[in-house]
């Protein structure tokens, strides 16, 4: 990961994200890293989280967010029903700590300007999963996301 991959751009965007969040008092989104080695696979265990976590909450619809990387699966259940609460974002394929970084970047700061509940990140590649943990935990997303154990799916 580099330091001029974040961009004053995107911290310029993550501020004003940090600053519409904090000033609104929302707690932190709760987020998932989930690896696996197909993207029908992690996506069919994001749907099933979320379903659980539907089942199991007080409100049927949590705001939920999922960001894919890569192209949609035909047979894919995870397809955005914002009156569900459910928003799914694709972002071009590559690896998110490096290459992929600044689009990460700006799609959870903009994300993040009206923060889900829950957050899942779909990793085609769990190669850089502890430094992409490591940029989540820094500022100026720190504040605004609360990371879990991450999921890692096989077959």
């Amino acid at each position: 990961m580099t330091a001029a991959a974040g961009g004053s751009a995107a911290g310029a965007s993550a501020g004003a994200a940090a600053g519409g969040a904090s000033s609104r008092a929302v707690p932190p989104t709760l987020t998932t890293l989930v690896t696996g080695p197909r993207a029908a696979v992690r996506e069919s265990a994001i749907a099933a989280a979320i379903e659980a976590a539907g089942a199991a909450a007080a409100q049927p619809h949590v705001p939920t967010a999922v960001i894919l990387e890569g192209l949609a699966d035909a047979n894919s259940p995870l397809v955005s029903a914002p009156e569900q609460g459910l928003q799914v974002l694709r972002i071009a394929p590559g690896c998110l700590c490096c290459a992929g970084n600044l689009v990460l970047r700006v799609t959870l700061n903009r994300l993040l300007r009206r923060p889900p509940a829950q957050l899942y990140i779909s990793l085609a590649n769990a190669e850089h999963v502890d430094q992409l943990r490591t940029m989540l935990l820094e500022a100026p997303y720190g504040e605004l996301l609360a990371l879990a154990p991450d999921m890692q799916v096989t077959t």
